[in-house]
């Protein structure tokens, strides 16, 4: 009877102990990030490195679409890694091979890694989408990175086209020096340890290193599997030289390079590797009836087997749970900060929010000595915080239409708007009908208070007008294609693109559109929003807009920049229609040079001149699917291989309403 009472006791114990062990199981699922199943690759940028093109339908574009679906179908498989070379041999032309890798991200779970590849492979093999008939692309995403060539590059170290990201947040001064020698330590070590790896083996590397007591310094590097641990390493030095390019006294900065990359954060940015279980022997064939030696100690040793195995186990779940629940914690205070989600964007807004008499301060009250400059959406300031930073301040007409809380939900619409050719949104104003947007302000004004005067013209020759002209096609394409939000603007021109000091190009007003209630991606309005000179024919007239009304008003900016002439008081000086008429009349007479600015007659190359006018009467064209895309403008503007369709006679219509 004690032997049976004994075992009912042990039974009781696991029973309970199976019941607590499955309740506990169930508390760490609650709490296991399941957010990650919803995650979806987050796209940086890409860049056509082919100076070649192709034709569709040609030998080349079957290749590639045959090597596409291979990078793809190979995501699949537990691969984060893969190159193939896809070339028909019946033609011996290696001009039509091509060669194309993908590599994900080290921590990248593999359903992510595959999504992103088939997401990468999809924009090459889209005819409108990443660099539309190039002969060699690249495309990074936060988690893979897809390239394709026509040039052999397998197991070479490649450092060009790079790519830099940055935090905006500063070190402080006092630990400034201290913080850059830590991060410079850091980062070789985590180099070290990714080259390390032989040809054909991931070389990927994680390691962190504490500020202070409540900090952590968390450094990633990476190269492509193919690369020898020599080059692997030669190329990390490389990359890691570019801080100084990227992201001097940043607290978190990332450069990747076709090769090699790295990326510092003070947040853990990556997965943790939970490092694998050892594989534990079977257990040994024993007799497991007791010798009679132990048969009276049985009972009560199996008692307190199962008694400390069970407080074992209890205390390993408790720990689970207790990690797992830091970890979704530590996880959902990062998806704040990243994506930014309704509900989550309480502590983001309050951030941005400043109080109506701090901006009345900061302008002297809207003092007319501060006045920059007003358009159709109101008038802008120039401001100084308490703290010392200059700003411009937007305060809107009061014809929005929006109540509090809309304007706040636009607001943080405008502020996940991020790219170099954008101007800096730092927050928003609210107090009654008082609706202001507060932005970094640009030393040196904007476009047309340079390039329309006649004594301020000489200040840009033309390689810079070449960069600015660029710049403003990179932060559109962003707007239209790469966004989050899919902005059209709908009112490009040269006073809405501002220069920073050192003459770079920021276009404001981005977001106006939505602030304004107006946010659809291409439709009708009985609202047209617009200046002068610069709105499309179809928009004007019908209401109609569409991505290629924004095209349409970049040609007219286009023509400006070339002639430094304004387009919509063109014909008060040179006795023509308008600039675009002009523009139309000297290329048809085969001299269209006679178009550009005189100051620029020092510093020009022609060839430049001529292909930027060919895409501007491109970009008006009447039909709007005759105009190209941003991208395609983009890809036009850095390979000379593209060859420009012929441009039609563009309709001279200057609508007149503001």
């Amino acid at each position: 009877m004690a032997g049976v009472s004994e075992t009912n006791r042990i039974i009781t114990i696991t029973n309970s102990s199976f019941n607590l062990i499955l309740l506990l199981m169930f508390l760490c699922f609650l709490c296991s990030p399941i957010s990650e199943a919803a995650e979806a690759p987050i796209f940086l940028r890409q860049n056509c490195t082919g100076t070649e093109t192709f034709a569709q339908n040609s030998t080349f574009h079957f290749n590639l679409r045959t090597l596409l679906d291979s990078l793809a179908s190979h995501a699949t498989g537990h691969i984060q890694f893969f190159n193939n070379t896809v070339t028909t041999a019946a033609v011996r032309n290696h001009s039509d091979t091509v060669y194309g890798l993908f590599m994900c991200r080290g921590d990248v779970p593999q359903d992510l890694c595959e999504e992103c590849v088939f997401n990468a492979t999809h924009r090459f093999g889209a005819s409108s989408g990443t660099c539309p008939f190039s002969k060699g692309a690249i495309l990074w995403y936060d988690e893979c990175m897809v390239r394709y060539s026509n040039q052999y590059f397998f197991s070479k170290m490649e450092t060009r086209p790079r790519m830099r990201l940055r935090n905006i947040g500063n070190v402080t001064d006092n630990v400034k020096e201290r913080y850059m020698r830590l991060m410079y330590t850091t980062l070789n070590e985590t180099a070290d340890k990714a080259a390390k790896a032989p040809i054909g083996v991931e070389k990927y590397a994680t390691k962190t290193s504490n500020l202070s007591a409540f900090q952590t310094l968390y450094c990633l590097t990476q190269c492509t599997p193919d690369l020898s641990p020599q080059d692997c390493r030669k190329c990390l030095s490389l990359v890691i030289e570019d801080v100084a390019w990227c992201c001097t006294y940043r607290i978190g900065g990332r450069v990747l390079y076709p090769s090699c990359n790295f990326r510092y954060e003070l947040y853990p940015f990556y997965r943790q590797q939970a490092s694998v279980a050892p594989t534990l022997a079977p257990p040994a064939l024993v007799n497991s009836t007791p010798s009679s030696e132990d048969k009276g100690k049985s009972g009560k040793s199996s008692g307190t087997v199962v008694a400390t195995v069970v407080s074992i186990t209890v205390a390993v779940l408790l720990f689970i749970v207790g990690v797992c629940f830091l970890s979704k914690r530590t996880r959902k205070e990062y998806d704040t900060v990243a994506d930014g989600n309704s509900a989550n964007d309480i502590a983001t807004l309050d951030s941005l929010q400043y109080d109506f008499s701090t901006i009345e301060a900061a302008t002297n009250k809207f003092s007319a000595d501060n006045k920059l400059g007003e358009g159709g959406f109101g008038e802008v300031y120039r401001g100084m915080l308490p703290n010392g930073q200059e700003i411009a301040v937007k305060r809107l007409s009061q014809g929005s239409g929006q109540g509090g809380e809309e304007f706040k939900n636009e607001a943080m619409v405008v502020a996940k708007l991020q790219h170099r050719n954008l101007v800096r949104f730092l927050g928003f104003s609210l107090q009654g009908q008082e609706k202001i947007l507060i932005y970094e302000y640009m030393q040196n004004k904007s476009l047309d208070y340079i390039i329309f005067d006649h004594e301020k013209q000489r200040q840009l020759n033309w390689r810079q007008r070449y960069e600015i002209i660029k710049g403003i096609v990179r932060g559109i394409q962003y707007l239209h294609e790469d966004s989050k939000f899919k902005i059209i603007h709908r009112d490009l021109k040269a006073n809405n693109i501002l220069l920073d000091s050192d003459m770079n190009p920021k276009i404001s007003d981005f977001g106006i559109a939505r602030i304004f209630s107006i946010d659809q991606t291409q439709g009708n309005t009985s609202r047209i929003i617009g200046t002068y000179g610069y709105v499309s024919p179809e928009y004007a007239m019908h209401g109609k807009f569409s991505v290629k009304s924004d095209v349409y008003s970049f040609g007219v900016l286009l023509m400006e920049i070339i002639s430094g002439k304004k387009n919509s008081s063109f014909h008060q000086t040179d006795g023509a229609v308008d600039l675009l008429s002009h523009a139309w009349k000297l290329w048809k007479d085969e001299t269209p040079l006679e178009l550009l600015d005189p100051t620029l007659i020092e510093s020009y190359t022609p060839n430049e001149v001529i292909r930027c006018i060919h895409i501007g009467l491109l970009c008006v064209q009447e039909d709007p699917t005759d105009r190209p895309t941003m991208a395609s403008i983009a890809l036009m503007l850095d390979s000379y291989s593209v060859t420009l369709p012929t441009p039609l006679q563009p309709e001279f219509f200057v609508p007149s309403y503001n």
